[in-house]
């Protein structure tokens, strides 16, 4: 059983609150760190200079008179040296204690320095400073110290961060949580509108907003996914129910072939009667091979692809056909390609499938080469396609009706499944122009075996079929 953590139970919506409040919380901390390092950096100055200022004072007092210290002081901690490093003077709490630094500053100047934990202050973090003043008998030294200030300054600083922190974050955090749930709420009807959405039903599309964005990208890629998706179930439906009809005609023409001869057993011609019904059989045995390849090609299931000579395939299938219309060829030597033998086979033998079915006297099958492309030609000499109807030729089940008039049998998948393989080997199957008759022409990357190191191939003239 897979454990789900809390935050992968939260909705998007509390995710991102949680993260922008998260990252509020980190920018106010290292800017509360910032304030507070700024602020006890100038209350350690502001102390060292008022500390400075009472040792002045003190000091031009003690050129006079050494002040007496047990009296009190603006300053808990004085120590006062004479030059010979001896305690003329203390406060009553520095009296009995050793000298509170060891600085030594030069005459003419002052020394400070921040101190913890020391002989004269244990367990205690103080700002001394030493500051040297002139007598008659020498260099005097006064030595005074004050509380460190502590890392927070003060509650006067410490509490105004602390309430900005709170409510900083929070209003962060309310402000996402409204923000992201504003920015989701398409997504929430995109969803809505998607889950009424049945197989049956392919009608419903998801709204667009109306501003330019991620969102509005999403919902027109959902509306084209519904579109593809209607249009593949239209067609699959429109398969199934033309499928089932042409499968339906051989299967009553069997039917009924059938019972005719069984109402008078010994009067009926079975040997007639059974040439009928393997015909119908033949019928549907090509149809259904016909559905599966196209059902195969549907799926995006293919052969093998290997390197082959496109000119010896179509020879030998050529030489193998049985010769119910003349055939003229005319093929290209050593013309290579990558692809599936069995598919273009499939692919060359529906062509002449068709070629025969309509030809009055020839089919001329060419075999070029043309900048890299293998071009391989299929025509006859018959009545030809309306240039209006040249691409309906290749929808399923789509035949015309001189088709219908020469060959009653036809699945009307040849020419469809032709053009799967054709864009299943990255190529294409188009009708062209032809001064008699039709002119199928497959095209494919191809090269030939004198120039096989070089995918574009040699340029071999195209020959006109004649």
């Amino acid at each position: 059983m897979i454990r789900v953590s809390w935050w992968h139970r939260c909705s998007i919506r509390a995710r991102l609150a949680l993260l922008a409040s998260a990252v509020m919380a980190l920018l106010c901390s290292a800017l509360a760190v910032f304030i507070v390092l700024v602020a006890r950096q100038a209350a350690i100055d502001h102390r060292t200079e008022q500390l400075f200022a009472l040792a002045v004072e003190m000091g031009i007092q003690a050129r006079q008179q050494i002040p007496d210290l047990t009296q009190g002081s603006p300053v808990r901690a004085v120590q006062v040296f004479n030059p010979a490093g001896d305690m003329a003077a203390a406060t009553p709490e520095m009296a009995d204690k050793p000298p509170m630094t060891n600085l030594r500053p030069d005459p003419d100047a002052f020394a400070s320095a921040r101190t913890c934990d020391t002989q004269a202050f244990p367990g205690r973090c103080m700002i001394v400073l030493a500051y040297p003043f002139h007598r008659s008998d020498g260099v005097w030294q006064i030595d005074m110290a004050v509380p460190d200030v502590p890392w927070y300054v003060g509650p006067e600083l410490l509490i105004p961060l602390a309430v900005g922190w709170l409510l900083l974050v929070a209003a962060t955090a309310a402000g996402s949580y409204r923000i992201v749930g504003k920015t989701l709420e398409p997504v929430g009807v995109i969803a809505g509108n998607l889950a009424q959405i049945t197989a049956s039903d392919l009608d419903h599309r998801v709204p667009v907003p109306r501003y330019r964005d991620e969102l509005r990208d999403l919902a027109e890629t959902a509306n084209r996914t519904l579109d593809r998706a209607q249009s593949a179930v239209e067609q699959q439906l429109r398969f199934a129910s033309e499928a089932s009809h042409d499968l339906r005609s051989p299967l009553t023409a069997i039917r009924i072939h059938i019972e005719e001869a069984l109402m008078d057993p010994r009067q009926a011609n079975w040997p007639q009667v059974a040439n009928a019904v393997l015909e119908s059989v033949e019928r549907m045995q090509h149809l259904v091979c016909d559905l599966l390849q196209a059902a195969r090609l549907d799926a995006g299931v293919t052969g093998r692809r290997e390197r082959l000579d496109l000119t010896e395939l179509v020879r030998r299938e050529l030489d193998q056909r049985p010769a119910r219309v003349y055939l003229r060829r005319r093929l290209a030597a050593g013309v290579i390609v990558e692809g599936d033998r069995l598919d273009l086979a499939r692919l060359l033998n529906n062509l002449l499938d068709n070629a025969e079915r309509h030809a009055e006297s020839i089919i001329t099958v060419l075999l070029t080469l043309e900048d890299g492309e293998a071009v391989l030609e299929v025509s006859d000499d018959g009545e030809g396609v309306p240039p209006e109807q040249r691409e309906m030729i290749f929808q399923r089940f789509a035949r015309l009706e001189a088709s219908r008039v020469k060959d009653a049998g036809g699945t009307g998948l040849g020419l469809p499944i032709a053009r799967q393989i054709a864009h299943a080997h990255n190529g294409t199957l188009t009708l062209e122009d032809s001064p008699r008759g039709a002119r199928f022409a497959f095209r494919l990357p191809g090269y030939t075996t004198r120039n096989a190191n070089h995918p574009q191939g040699k340029k071999v003239r195209r020959s006109q079929p004649h």
